[in-house]
């Protein structure tokens, strides 16, 4: 073993034994040879060859680093399951820790891929001592040799030599805020927060890999909605339902792609309500908006808001048929070439209207004025963001190609309209107070108008009734 690829210390805990070196030498020997057969690739490897050409060519004759960043301490010496960064996940399909993709340009103007990956390990002490990257304690690694063709990368090298070669190239590009051992190496630039911006904006348009993925995951959460509702009738708390839909993220994908928010009555009017500790009253809204998150880490974003009886009293049927009708306003609006906040003015003009049919803003014209807003007091957010990889994605992106950027053919987002109507707000009338309602459904853009990826899940209000009816009917 050469110097540079000398093991690192090995993590070991307070409670670890010292290792005779007796028993170190007899670890070392008796392993069967690595299985010498390739993996295969990665699926839609030609997918992310694709991006990572992409990715280059913004940047012709630049050297591009891209890291995935490293588990997270839990508590003590316990981690977090680790979950790759999005922007190295999008160009690789590589889900390890602490791995580094470097874009090395070659003569022709292309770039070369290369992976800085944690070697096999069974040929030092690190494979038994170390906790956090030993095989006995981790599992198998790809490994140099291994990993080219899994993931069609052009070469495999270690990471122990990755601090020599970013230092040697000080002018490159090192993707920010994911990797914070890759950006000490240097001091960081804004040419790094161009690199980061570049690959948002490569992700604001999904390819055919990437929807099929969402299409996967939003089926996968409308059988987990239909879990929840099949509960209801027993499941006494809101942690009932959050355990519920978990099962299905973990049972289809890798996990939930995001805390679930499962709130009840009162507490559908927090928008990030995710202690999900409080009872599930009967004559309640539930507000759930949950998603899961498949094996390739695209996720679903949806949101329905559930009678937990079954059935919508008078006022929360009022509440939930008005931001209805505004989300199916707001998603008429969608086409190629509106602006991006075009469907959330759309939104905001029904429900300023509707909230002074119902006697809540005395004059919806005037609380529509820029400079008033008032209707933003019951309705709190936007109704869009981008979705993908990350649940708010492409979040790097500049204003003007996302927030102040115009629609185009294979984005991807929410389409959430709100009414959020506080236990204590004298300004609505007491037959409304505490009810909070929401309805989210995640969209793509087509080259003529849209396309509702989750429109099998019912939203309407008839609908949702005979959806609950429906499926605790068959549950019987």
């Amino acid at each position: 073993m050469s110097a540079e690829e000398t093991a690192p210390a090995p993590a070991r805990a307070s409670h670890d034994s010292d290792i005779p070196a007796n028993l170190e030498q007899f670890l070392l020997s008796g392993w069967k040879a690595f299985d010498p057969a390739p993996p295969p690739p990665v699926a839609n490897a030609a997918a992310f060859a694709e991006r990572r050409s992409r990715l280059g060519a913004r940047f012709p004759g630049e050297h591009l680093f891209i890291g995935t960043g490293h588990e997270k301490v839990r508590a003590n010496d316990t981690h977090y399951a680790f979950r790759p960064g999005s922007d190295f996940a999008w160009l690789t399909g590589n889900h390890e820790a602490d791995c580094v993709l470097w874009l090395c340009p070659q003569a022709d103007g292309s770039h070369r891929s290369v992976l800085f990956v944690e070697p096999v390990n069974r040929t030092d002490i690190t494979f038994f001592k170390d906790r956090n990257k030993g095989e006995l304690w981790v599992g198998r690694r790809l490994g140099l040799e291994h990993t080219p063709p899994r993931f069609g990368v052009d070469e495999a090298r270690s990471l122990r030599e990755l601090d020599e070669v970013v230092r040697g190239l000080p002018d490159a590009r090192i993707l920010p805020g994911i990797d914070p051992q890759l950006e000490a190496l240097r001091p960081s630039t804004e040419r790094d927060a161009e690199l980061g911006a570049a690959a948002a904006e490569l992700r604001l348009l999904k390819d055919a890999a990437e929807l099929a993925e969402l299409q996967t995951v939003i089926d996968a959460t409308k059988r987990g909605f239909e879990d929840v509702i099949r509960a209801l009738p027993t499941a006494t708390s809101e942690r009932d339902v959050e355990v519920i839909f978990y099962g299905r993220a973990r049972r289809e994908g890798n996990d939930v792609g995001y805390g679930t928010i499962a709130a009840c009555g009162a507490n559908a009017c927090i928008l990030h309500w995710t202690r999900n500790h409080a009872p599930l009253g009967k004559g309640e809204l539930l507000l759930l908006d949950a998603g899961v998150e498949g094996h390739a880490l695209y996720t679903a974003d949806i949101t329905r808001t559930l009678p937990v009886s079954g059935k919508f009293s008078p006022a929360q049927r009022e509440i939930y048929e008005l931001v209805w009708e505004a989300q199916q306003a707001a998603m008429a609006m969608v086409r190629p070439g509106i602006d991006f906040m075009a469907p959330n003015k759309e939104a905001m003009r029904v429900l300023a209207r509707g909230l002074e049919r119902l006697g809540i803003l005395p004059n919806a014209e005037e609380a529509l004025q820029q400079e008033n807003q008032f209707y933003r007091r019951y309705s709190l957010h936007n109704i869009s963001h981008m979705l993908g990889i990350d649940v708010h994605d492409c979040a790097k992106a500049r204003q003007e190609t996302y927030r102040y950027g115009k629609l185009l053919p294979g984005m991807v987002f929410t389409v959430e309209p709100g009414l959020y109507f506080q236990p204590d707000d004298q300004t609505v009338p007491a037959k409304y107070r505490g009810i909070g309602v929401r309805i989210e459904d995640d969209i793509v853009v087509t080259e003529d108008g849209y396309h509702n990826l989750s429109a099998h899940i019912p939203s309407e209000a008839g609908a949702v009734e005979q959806w609950i009816g429906s499926v605790q009917g068959a549950a019987r």
